[in-house]
C-alpha cells in the first residue's frame, strides 16, 4: 500500500470516515474482518516490510485470521412474540421504516437489489444538490464577486471534480445509512424481491441463489424510476439522457435541450446553465412548476432567463432525430408550426413512475393503478399485513421526506401503535436559482376552493440578510384565513428558502395564526425576519415596507 491509500471505512454512531495509510508498506495481516465491531484504538491490521514478522497480536480487536464477512441472515429467528418485518427497498422510505420498526422491537430484514439509500442518496436529491452547490458558487463569484469586493482573474469549472465531489458525498451518506441499519440490528439481504403470494416473497440474491421469505408484515418501498415518453427516435439516440445520466457525465456539454419544465428538469437546467451550458427548455403545457404559487414561479422564470436559459411553452416534442451536434429535438409550437432545437445532450425529465414492474403485484393480489400501489392513511394495502410507502404508492407526493414519514407510519402501525399519514404539513422544495419552497395552499388553490382568505407579501429586497446574500431577489407570501387569521399556506423564493419553509409547516401543523407568528421574536439579521414581516403585512401593519394603499 502507498501512503494516502484508503485502507478501510469505519462507521460510528456519529459519522463514517475513510482511513488512509500513514506510510508506504505491505499489508501483513488483517486482524478485524470486514463488518465486525471493535473498541476505539484497537489494532485491526499490521503494515510493514514484505516478509516482516507480525508483532504479538495481544489486545488486538479480533482473532488474527482474517475471514470474509458472513452474509446477513435472510430472516433471523424472532424471539417469542416478536414481530417479524421484511422491508423491500432501502431508500429514504425503506431504511427509515426498517430502523423505526427495529426501534419498536421488531425483527427486521431489509431487501435491497442495488443501492442502500435509494434514488435520493445515489442518483437523486443529494447528487443533484451537490451539482447545484457547485453551480451556485460559480454564479456567486461571476455575478456578485466584484460587487462585494471579491475579484478573480477567471472562474474555471473542473467538471470531473464536480462529479467526484458529488460521488464522495453520496458514498459518505450511504455508508452512514448502512452503519445505522447494522447498529439497529436490521438484517440486510442484497437481492431482488418479487411476490409469489399475498405475503410470500421470492428473493433472488446477488450470488444467484433464490430464497422464499415471509414475515408478519411486509413493507414495499421500491420507489420510482425515470419515465421515458414514447417519442420516436429517443431511445435510439445515445445523446438523450435522463436525470441519472445527467449526474454522471464525464464532460460538460456546450448545449442541452431539456424536455420537461418540472422540478427535475429545471433544477438540473439551473446547474448546467451556471456551469456555462446553453440551455433550451421545451414544455408541452403552457406553464412550468405547477406545484408552486404563481408569484414564485414568475420570479424563478425571470431569474432563469437572466441566466441565459430559453423557454418554449406549449411546444410538445414530436420526435428526436440524429444531428452532427448530438441530437435534434423536433417540436410543434403554439401556432402549429414545426420547430427544432439542436444540442449536444437532450435531458428527458418528464417525471417518474412507480418502480413496481418486477414485484409481481398480481401474485400478491395488491390493488394498484398502473403499478402505483393503492394504500390508506395507515399505509395499508388491499392485502392485510402488506404495507406500501413512498414513490411506489398512488396519490401522494413523490418526495424523499414524505417517503420517510410514510415509513414511520407503516412501522408504527405494524408494531401496534395508531399512526396516520397527513400530508398537510408537507413542504415542497425546488432547488432552482433562487431556490423556492412551498407548504399548504397556494393562492390559486385557495381561490379554487372558495376560501375567504387574505394575503401577506414581503420582498426579500427589504431584508438586510437577503440583500447581503443574493442582492435581495425573492419573495415571501403567506395565505391565511380571513376570519381567524390561521396560516393556510406559506411560499418562499429567495436565499435559504428550503431551510426556512419548515416554519410554515410548523405553523400549519400547529394551527398558528398570523398574530402568533408576529408575536414570535425573529433573530436579526436573518432571512427569517421576512416571515414575521410577511405575517405583519397580511395584518396591514408591516414595518419595513411602505404601508398598503387604503
Amino acid at each position: 500500500v502507498k501512503k494516502g491509500d484508503i485502507l478501510f471505512s469505519v462507521a460510528t454512531d456519529k459519522l463514517t470516515n475513510d482511513v488512509e495509510a500513514e506510510e508506504d508498506g505491505t499489508l501483513l495481516k488483517i486482524l478485524l474482518p470486514e463488518g465486525e465491531t471493535a473498541p476505539c484504538k484497537s489494532v485491526i491490521a499490521w503494515i510493514g516490510a514484505a516478509g516482516e514478522a507480525v508483532p504479538d497480536a495481544a489486545g488486538a480487536a479480533a482473532p488474527a485470521a482474517a475471514a470474509p464477512a458472513a452474509p446477513a441472515p435472510a430472516a433471523a429467528p424472532a424471539a417469542a412474540g416478536q414481530k417479524t418485518v421484511i422491508v423491500v427497498g432501502g431508500g429514504p422510505g425503506g431504511y427509515v421504516a426498517a430502523i423505526r420498526a427495529a426501534q419498536l422491537g421488531a425483527k427486521v430484514t431489509l431487501v435491497e437489489r442495488e443501492h442502500i439509500g435509494g434514488t435520493c442518496l445515489n442518483i437523486g436529491c443529494i447528487p443533484t444538490k451537490c451539482l447545484l452547490h457547485s453551480a451556485e458558487l460559480v454564479s456567486q463569484i461571476k455575478d456578485q464577486g466584484a460587487e462585494i469586493g471579491v475579484e478573480t482573474d477567471g472562474v474555471r469549472v473542473n467538471f470531473p471534480q464536480v462529479i467526484a465531489h458529488k460521488n464522495a458525498i453520496s458514498k459518505q451518506l450511504t455508508q452512514g445509512v448502512a452503519g445505522l441499519l447494522k447498529q439497529n440490528k436490521v438484517a440486510r439481504v442484497d437481492g431482488e424481491a418479487s411476490f409469489t403470494g399475498p405475503k410470500t416473497l421470492s428473493v433472488k440474491k446477488s450470488d444467484g441463489s433464490v430464497e422464499e421469505m415471509t414475515a408478519d408484515a411486509i413493507i414495499v418501498a421500491t420507489g420510482s424510476v425515470n419515465a421515458q415518453p414514447p417519442i420516436p427516435g429517443l431511445k435510439e439516440n445515445p445523446n438523450c439522457i435522463d436525470s441519472t445520466g445527467a449526474l454522471s457525465l464525464e464532460q460538460l456539454p456546450k448545449s442541452m435541450v431539456v424536455i420537461g419544465g418540472g422540478v427535475i428538469g429545471l433544477e438540473l437546467a439551473c446547474a448546467y446553465a451556471a456551469f456555462g451550458t446553453k440551455i433550451t427548455v421545451v414544455e408541452a403545457l403552457d406553464h412550468m412548476l405547477p406545484m408552486l404559487d404563481g408569484d414564485l414561479t414568475a420570479i424563478g422564470v425571470k431569474h432563469m432567463k437572466k441566466m441565459g436559459m430559453e423557454f418554449n411553452l406549449e411546444c410538445p416534442v414530436q420526435a428526436v432525430e440524429a444531428s452532427p451536434v448530438g441530437a435534434k429535438v423536433v417540436c410543434k409550437n403554439k401556432a402549429g408550426e414545426t420547430v427544432s432545437f439542436e444540442a449536444e445532450k437532450v435531458l428527458v425529465a418528464i417525471g417518474r413512475k412507480a418502480n413496481t414492474a418486477s414485484l409481481n403485484l398480481e401474485a400478491a393480489g395488491l390493488a394498484n393503478d398502473r403499478g402505483r400501489i393503492i394504500v390508506n392513511d395507515k399505509m395499508e394495502t388491499s392485502v392485510p399485513g402488506v404495507y406500501a410507502i413512498g414513490d411506489c404508492v398512488k396519490g401522494y407526493a413523490q418526495l424523499a421526506h414524505t417517503a420517510s414519514a410514510m415509513g414511520e407510519v407503516a412501522a408504527e402501525n405494524i408494531c401496534g401503535m395508531e399512526a396516520h399519514y397527513d400530508e398537510s404539513t408537507n413542504p415542497t422544495c425546488v432547488y432552482i436559482e433562487p431556490e423556492a419552497a412551498s407548504v399548504g395552499l397556494t393562492e390559486e388553490q385557495a381561490k379554487a376552493q372558495g376560501i375567504d382568505y387574505m394575503v401577506g407579501k414581503f420582498p426579500m429586497s427589504a431584508n438586510g440578510k437577503a440583500l447581503i446574500l443574493n442582492g435581495g431577489e425573492g419573495l415571501v407570501k403567506i395565505i391565511a384565513g380571513r376570519e381567524y387569521g390561521e396560516v393556510l399556506g406559506m411560499h418562499i423564493i429567495g436565499p435559504r428558502a428550503t431551510d426556512l419553509i419548515c416554519e410554515g409547516a410548523l405553523a400549519i401543523g400547529s394551527e398558528l395564526t398570523l398574530d402568533e407568528l408576529a408575536a414570535t421574536i425573529h433573530s436579526h439579521p436573518t432571512v427569517t425576519e421576512t416571515m414575521r414581516e410577511c405575517a405583519l403585512d397580511a395584518l396591514g401593519r408591516a414595518v419595513h415596507i411602505p404601508p398598503r394603499r387604503k
